[in-house]
């Protein structure tokens, strides 16, 4: 007699190619975004309304752990960027072959490393 049973399946065991971990990373930095954004208005709303709490404002975001917060921003916002152009890129036919799509996740990777390392040497 079969079992009917649903089969147990581990995800930790499994390697994921290049090209599917950039995807879920582009997902996931998108909702970092978005979660970003009331705090993002909220800094607006404290820049426009006077010059006292433009200053208060300033003050703030030289702490260290607003500035963690920011390069989590940056960090997020870069790698969602270069994982969107790739994405604009293979929607214009360039890339699309399965050589292609590893290189272009490569790419992603290491160009989104290297701009998310300068934008913490920017902001430190």
């Amino acid at each position: 007699m079969k079992d009917k049973r649903p089969i147990y399946l581990d995800v930790t065991k499994y390697r994921y190619p290049n090209t599917a971990i950039v995807s879920i990373l582009h997902r996931v930095s998108g909702v970092i975004l978005f979660l970003y954004i009331p705090f993002l208005l909220c800094a607006l709303d404290r820049s426009v309304s006077s010059g006292e709490e433009f200053q208060g404002l300033v003050l703030s975001l030289d702490l260290p752990i607003m500035k963690i917060l920011a390069w989590g921003f940056l960090a997020a916002l870069i790698f969602h960027l270069v994982a969107g152009i790739r994405h604009l890129l293979m929607d214009m036919g360039i890339g699309e072959s399965h050589r292609g799509g590893r290189l272009g996740a490569n790419i992603v990777f290491i160009v989104s490393a290297l701009l998310i390392l300068a934008a913490g040497v920017w902001l430190w």
